[in-house]
C-alpha cells in the first residue's frame, strides 16, 4: 500500500527539507561547525550544495517535486537573501570584513528585492517574463558565487575573519540556506531552459 509521501512528493520534501534545517540548527548549537578550520567550512557547503544539486536529479520523489512546483517558489527561497542587511550591520560592529560583508550584503539585498519584484510581476509564462526570470537567475548566480568564493579566500587567508558564519543563526547559511539557494538557481535554469514552465495560479 502506498504512503501519502509516495503517492505525492511534494508532502515528502517539505518534511526532508525541515529535518536538514533542524539538523544545521544542532550542528550549529553544538559548536562543532565553529571548531573547524579551513578548508573543512568550505568543503562541508560544496558537499551539501553537490547533494542537494544531485537529489534534484536522482532522487525520483524530489526530481518529480523539483519539476513540478511552482516556479515562483522557488524564487520565493531567493527573499532570504535580505540577510545581507544584516553582513552591512555585522561589518559595521567590526564582525565581518568588508571585502565580504559590503558587496555581499549589497548583492544579496539587490538579488532578493528583485526577486519580490519579479514574484509581484508574475509567473515566466509571457516571452517577456522568461526573459526577466532568466536575467535574474544568472545575476543571482554570479553574486552567490561570488559571495562563497570570497568567504572562502578571506576564510582561508583569516580563519577568524569569518567566524560569524560559523556561529548561528548565520551558521545555518553554509549548512542549509546557501546550498539551497545554488542548488535553486541550478533548477530554475533547468526550468527555463525547458519547453514549457508550470506556475500554476
Amino acid at each position: 500500500m502506498r504512503t501519502d509521501s509516495e503517492a505525492d512528493p511534494s508532502k515528502a520534501v517539505p518534511g526532508i527539507l525541515a529535518l536538514w534545517l533542524v539538523a544545521a540548527v544542532a550542528v550549529g548549537a553544538s559548536g562543532h561547525l565553529e571548531a573547524l578550520r579551513p578548508p573543512a567550512p568550505q568543503l562541508v557547503l560544496l558537499a551539501l550544495t553537490a547533494a542537494a544539486i544531485v537529489a534534484t536529479i536522482a532522487v525520483p520523489a524530489i526530481r518529480t517535486w523539483a519539476w513540478s512546483v511552482d516556479l515562483r517558489a522557488l524564487v520565493a527561497l531567493h527573499l532570504s537573501r535580505f540577510v545581507g542587511a544584516w553582513f552591512l550591520a555585522l561589518y559595521r560592529r567590526g564582525e565581518l570584513p568588508y571585502a565580504f560583508a559590503v558587496p555581499g550584503g549589497w548583492g544579496d539585498i539587490l538579488v532578493a528585492t528583485l526577486a519580490l519584484a519579479l514574484l509581484l510581476w508574475g509567473p515566466p509564462t509571457a516571452p517577456s517574463r522568461r526573459r526577466a526570470y532568466l536575467v535574474w537567475n544568472l545575476l543571482g548566480l554570479a553574486d552567490i558565487v561570488f559571495v562563497v568564493a570570497t568567504a572562502a579566500r578571506l576564510g582561508l587567508a583569516d580563519p577568524d575573519s569569518m567566524g560569524a558564519l560559523l556561529r548561528l543563526p548565520l551558521s545555518l547559511l553554509p549548512t542549509f540556506l546557501v546550498p539551497l539557494v545554488i542548488a535553486s538557481h541550478v533548477l530554475i535554469a533547468r526550468r527555463l531552459a525547458g519547453p514549457n514552465v508550470r506556475s500554476p495560479g
